[in-house]
């Protein structure tokens, strides 16, 4: 959310919208918290928006920090009640206290959407490299600007031509991703 206005997403002006990756999470978060859930047996009433509310107060303006370490600190679950976890760790390294299915981990796939840390095996989505867009691993090839080569007319192999260094595999999954996300 905008510091200056954060009860408005902070989405370009553009008309092709480019949303942040908090926004991203909080979407996510919001949509988790407002599905019906079934935990143990037991239907789940969808969360109010006084409970929506204050799970995005928890989640903060940039859930991807670092903590005192110096780590950075991508995994953000949810619990089917709407309580944020924060925590480099998967809910089954935590000791057995949390139950995968009673929670979601906002940065994985997610409906129709893609995993926001890595998309495909061969991409990647790190907030401070290339603007936080999804580009080639060990690279900053950014897979918009791939996907525009194919969206041109380009073939895979036409477009590995030019970027003989990547591996066409990763190219191709840099086109797969665009499309879908222009789905």
């Amino acid at each position: 959310m905008d510091a200056r206005r954060p009860d408005r997403p902070s989405a370009s002006a553009s008309r092709q919208k480019l949303w942040s990756y908090g926004d991203l999470l909080t979407l996510r978060l919001v949509r988790w918290l407002r599905a019906d859930k079934t935990v143990d047996g037991v239907r789940l009433a969808r969360s109010s928006m006084a409970e929506i509310r204050r799970a995005i107060d928890k989640l903060g303006d940039d859930p991807w920090v670092e903590d005192d370490a110096g780590h950075s600190r991508p995994t953000v679950f949810v619990s089917a009640e709407g309580e944020i976890l924060l925590d480099r760790d998967p809910p089954e390294a935590l000791g057995g206290q949390l139950l995968l299915d009673t929670v979601v981990d906002l940065f994985a796939p997610f409906d129709e959407g893609p995993d926001l840390r890595q998309p495909r095996p061969r991409l990647r989505i790190v907030p401070g490299k290339v603007a936080g867009e999804p580009h080639l691993v060990h690279s900053r090839l950014t897979t918009r600007t791939v996907g525009a080569l194919a969206d041109r007319g380009f073939t895979l192999k036409q477009i590995a031509a030019l970027y003989p260094s990547e591996d066409p595999v990763a190219l191709g999954e840099a086109v797969e991703l665009e499309r879908q996300l222009a789905a």
